[in-house]
């Protein structure tokens, strides 16, 4: 090749930052460059600083696998916890001086004939555009990228008050005295209505318009002790995290039959009923199966609803007002703030990336009728570029551990290119259409598809986030690529290095067939020897003993 192979990476989230420090600890390449259009790395953890905001996954499990911390203090990580977790990592390897804050990726065109995407970016400041080029191109802005506010409510930008959507917190608003609405009832409501309901003077009321399932996920303080454990006692941190992933993914490697089905649905029924205020019992039953939309982890919800300054409501939002929200049955209810905890837009990918035929991807999924993806991580038609987080890699459990997972596959795919081996590297259309059809046989087939929820295109329409398995098989289907899945360019090199290193295992295993049989002829032989001896040993005996006999 030409020039020394460089890679740009989109996006200094988590995954983003995991790539990076990979590619720098296994195969100690520095040609890497990450944009990042805020003004700091982080990205879900940079973002929402709402009061409460947490994660969900058990923090041993939420950490780099590489990078595990004896010190966190709960089960569960807080945000400002484990912000600081990544931009110390960031800092141990060197990442800032690969990253550019501020600044985002505008494209990224793929040329045939270079073999290369030309990128473009903007210094977001100044709007000053540069470009630059790369052999390969790393997403890694997540699919919950883009912030939905419920624009299909009439009147959302004419309300007079202070109104945000959760993951663009504002904390120069103050909630004391003032009367608050909340639109919306997963994940993040469920953090942060706790948490500005504790004073007494703000008023909240919660608007719900799909009841949510729960389970309880307490936050449990780690000990003195047990942090000095985990620091000091080999492998007891890695046992720790290997029995969180176990049981979170255990109950997922089997179906549930008919009986489990009902039983978990009366189970996480009574759990809601014991812990809700009576007057909404009538209400806040979902009427889908668990598990349709996402379950939410309740550390504090549920009981904030006993609170006299926390009301829910269920009528339905007809409109906003200049000063407050008028619901489907006629009632006008005042508010100096509102707060929208309506999720995110996951099914429309950002940055305008094109492959081959100058397609871009939100085209490409437009084609396809929704996110499409080979593996959640290549797409074909755009070579050598790769998604963290892409279609249907949501999963119950470690959103990190499924994104350490591609990064391994996917340095088995662009190693070859950053040796000077291969040019690119593309996944066939063939490969990726059995692998969907693959996916949606059994996404038809799961709790996913009876319910309307945002994991769906509009709704209703292709189920492009959840991936229907558990955790770990995902894992064995990354385990390594299949090559015949793949079209590689300019590879003769790496052809002959993998027939030469197929043919050095060949030899090998036949080197240890060899062995075992020469050790087995041998082990017979011994035998042959012994059984001679023994057999001259008895002719020589048998007279002796016949005559003691007489």
């Amino acid at each position: 090749m030409s020039s020394k192979p460089t890679v740009v990476i989109i996006g200094a989230e988590v995954g983003g930052l995991a790539f990076a420090i990979t590619l720098k600890r296994r195969l100690g390449f520095e040609q890497f460059t990450i944009f990042e259009k805020a003004s700091e790395i982080g990205g879900t953890w940079r973002a929402n600083i709402y009061p409460g905001s947490s994660s969900d996954v058990p923090i041993h499990w939420y950490s780099l696998s590489t990078e595990l911390r004896p010190s966190w203090k709960k089960s569960h990580g807080l945000q400002p916890e484990i912000q600081a977790y990544w931009i110390e990592l960031a800092e141990k390897h060197d990442l800032y001086s690969h990253i550019m804050l501020s600044t985002k990726v505008v494209s990224a065109t793929w040329d045939p004939a270079k073999q290369l995407y030309e990128v473009l970016y903007e210094e977001i400041a100044s709007g000053t555009r540069h470009s630059t080029t790369a052999h390969i191109v790393i997403s890694a802005v997540g699919i919950l990228e883009i912030p939905k506010i419920p624009y299909e409510i009439e009147g959302v930008s004419t309300f007079k008050g202070e109104s945000f959507h959760s993951a663009d917190w504002r904390n120069d608003v103050e909630f004391h005295n003032k009367r608050v609405a909340v639109v919306g009832n997963a994940s993040s409501a469920a953090q942060f209505v706790p948490a500005i309901s504790e004073d007494s003077t703000t008023e909240v009321v919660n608007f719900i318009r799909t009841p949510s399932w729960f389970n309880t996920r307490p936050h449990i303080p780690y000990t003195d002790t047990q942090k000095w454990v985990f620091a000091n006692v080999p492998f007891a941190m890695k046992l720790h995290r290997s029995l969180i992933a176990f049981e979170m993914d255990a109950p997922v490697l089997l179906p549930r039959s008919e009986r489990a089905r009902k039983a978990r649905v009366e189970n996480m029924t009574k759990y809601i009923l014991d812990h809700t205020p009576r007057k909404y019992h009538d209400k806040i039953i979902p009427t889908y199966p668990p598990g349709c939309k996402r379950i939410i982890a309740d550390s504090g919800y549920l009981a904030s609803f006993y609170r006299p300054n926390v009301n829910l409501n269920f009528d339905g939002i007809a409109k906003i007002l200049e000063n407050g929200i008028l619901t489907t049955k006629g009632e006008v209810i005042p508010f100096d703030v509102i707060i929208y905890a309506t999720g995110f837009i996951g099914d429309n990918y950002p940055v305008d990336v094109r492959g081959m035929d100058g397609t871009s991807i939100r085209e490409y999924y437009d084609r396809m009728g929704g996110p499409t993806a080979y593996l959640g991580t290549a797409l074909p038609g755009f070579p050598n570029f790769y998604m963290m987080t892409g279609p249907n890699t949501g999963t119950h459990a470690s959103t990190l551990f499924v994104e350490e997972v591609q990064i391994d596959y996917c340095l088995q795919l662009i190693k070859p290119v950053l040796d000077g081996l291969v040019s690119s590297f593309q996944v066939t259309s063939e490969a990726t259409y059995i692998y969907n059809k693959r996916l949606e046989k059994r996404l038809t087939d799961s709790v996913y598809s009876q319910c309307s929820s945002w994991q769906r295109v509009d709704g209703t329409g292709k189920i492009y986030n959840p991936f229907p398995g558990p955790t770990f098989l995902y894992w064995w289907w990354l385990r390594q690529p299949n090559w015949d899945h793949y079209k590689a360019v300019n590879a003769g090199r790496w052809l002959r290095q993998r027939y030469l290193h197929m043919l050095y295992g060949t030899i090998k295993a036949f080197g240890l067939i060899v062995c075992l049989w020469a050790y087995r002829m041998q082990r017979r032989a011994l035998l042959k020897v012994l059984e001679t001896y023994y057999r001259k040993l008895l002719t020589k005996i048998q007279p002796i003993l016949l005559g003691v006999k007489r």
